[in-house]
């Protein structure tokens, strides 16, 4: 032992959750946006560079739509949309605009996974979300079945006004089909919670309410460490954040830092195959054709009633449908959004993810990589695979959301007893950002399971997404 580490002078592994809101330099808010490596220089890609990389028919497009993941279940994909609404949304920035302080733009979604996309604000705030009468009273949320007269196949879809638009905490989760399905799923799930805790304990009004909601919120937050973020970031790396804490989200406050939102968390548009089969034996649908794409509106047509054992791996052993794998690849519908007016570079959500990155001042994908202590010769990898998408980019200056992009197809998400699997899930920069930031906002919840109670275990017949969802399913 070397004399800087006797006794009393050996740093203490695992201190980093304490970290306090000094590293920033400023007061940081919850309910405002902020960085997590804001010691780092900004990087700076050339708008033609961008253009030219997000273009249809470059080499960012995906051009057969074959390349799946061996155990990704796509539902996956579109539950971790539903954790970002859940977290966080941004109303205010621009393309056009340099967003130098993230700490003045709010976050108009509570950034702690508290499922207030689908509690609103409460049964007394927005007390027509909640059933009216009888025991259940202020308790079970309304769907479509409870709407006599709701337009549509009322029984399988979220509830709804007369105009059509969703009646529900989050507007967006009304976007596509698959996610007000999920939506529908959990409302579900909580209304199940609700039965069983009254039958159980006799519970009624306020207090079952809230059993119900914690409970509900509880397996929801459970599902996203124990299932989400293994298949995404690998077990190793969660085991590692419980058990030794976090070394680089750092705050005393939950917030969502601009390195999480703007670029590691965007991973899932890699994911996103072109079509999908939502039921067993049924027809395939174009993810923005009418059946799946085309959402704010009610559900007509019942080959689009979402089947979950099909999405998600659970105890039927369905023939599950998989992700396309997480690399530099996107579907060629998403660099043309069929549903954005404006030019080529507007309509191509790889060259918006891009845009953004210059606006929001991230750090460039090899800089972060290297604070956070990655192998040289892994980073000179994903450098490379970089300039393959575009040579344009030189040796250094890789935006973040494309280095984690590359990164996860060379280097690839990490397992335990094996080396690296590629195109599974994120490598060590994009585990690190998204693990470290969820599960962060858990620990500094005093509502969540990991902030309230880490003794806490889920029921076992809820104690997965898959079960989590089909529970109350028809």
């Amino acid at each position: 032992m070397s004399n800087s580490e006797h006794h009393g002078m050996k740093p203490l592994e695992g201190l980093s959750p304490y970290c306090t809101r000094s590293q920033y330099g400023h007061e940081q808010r919850d309910d405002r946006f902020g960085r997590m490596f804001g010691h780092l220089a900004p990087n700076y890609t050339r708008p033609g560079i961008i253009e030219e990389t997000g273009a249809v028919g470059g080499n960012m497009e995906d051009p057969d739509d074959k390349g799946r993941t061996k155990d990704v279940p796509v539902g996956m994909i579109f539950f971790g949309q539903f954790v970002d609404h859940d977290i966080t949304l941004d109303a205010s920035t621009t393309f056009d605009s340099v967003i130098d302080n993230p700490g003045e733009i709010a976050n108009v979604r509570t950034p702690t996974l508290d499922l207030d996309c689908i509690y609103g604000l409460g049964p007394e705030a927005q007390p027509y979300l909640f059933e009216q009468g009888g025991v259940f009273e202020g308790v079970k949320l309304l769907t479509g079945a409870e709407n006599p007269g709701q337009s549509g196949i009322a029984a399988s879809d979220v509830l709804r006004a007369p105009n059509g638009r969703a009646i529900i905490g989050d507007p967006r989760n009304d976007e596509n089909r698959i996610i007000s399905q999920l939506q529908l799923a959990i409302i579900r799930f909580h209304n199940l919670v609700a039965d069983t805790i009254h039958g159980e304990t006799g519970a009624e009004g306020h207090d079952l309410y809230e059993a119900a909601r914690r409970e509900t919120t509880w397996h929801y937050q459970w599902s996203v460490v124990n299932t989400f973020l293994h298949d995404i970031c690998g077990r190793p790396i969660i085991e590692r954040i419980l058990g030794c804490g976090r070394q680089f989200y750092c705050s005393d406050v939950p917030f969502i830092p601009v390195e999480f939102s703007v670029a590691a968390y965007r991973f899932g548009h890699s994911m996103i195959p072109m079509a999908l089969q939502v039921q067993m034996g049924g027809p395939r649908f174009e993810l923005f054709g009418p059946e799946l794409g085309l959402g704010f509106d009610a559900i007509t047509n019942a080959d689009a009633v979402v089947d979950w054992h099909e999405l998600l791996f659970t105890p039927e052993n369905r023939q599950v449908e998989r992700a396309q794998k997480l690399d530099t690849l996107l579907a060629k519908d998403l660099l043309d959004l069929p549903f954005v007016n404006g030019s080529p570079a507007e309509k191509s959500l790889a060259t918006r993810n891009l845009m953004r990155g210059n606006a929001f001042l991230l750090p460039a994908g090899e800089k972060v990589a290297e604070d956070i202590g990655v192998d040289p010769k892994d980073i000179a990898k994903v450098i490379k695979k970089a300039n393959d998408v575009n040579p344009k980019f030189g040796d250094e200056g890789i935006p973040l959301w494309l280095y984690i992009l590359a990164e996860a197809e060379v280097i690839g998400r990490e397992t335990r007893g094996s080396a690296p699997i590629k195109g599974e899930g994120l490598g060590p920069v994009g585990a690190t950002i998204v693990a470290e930031v969820i599960i962060g906002l858990l620990e500094l919840d005093d509502h969540s399971f990991l902030g309230a109670n880490r003794n806490w275990r889920p029921r076992p017949e809820w104690n997965n997404l898959g079960k989590l969802v089909t529970a109350a399913q028809p």
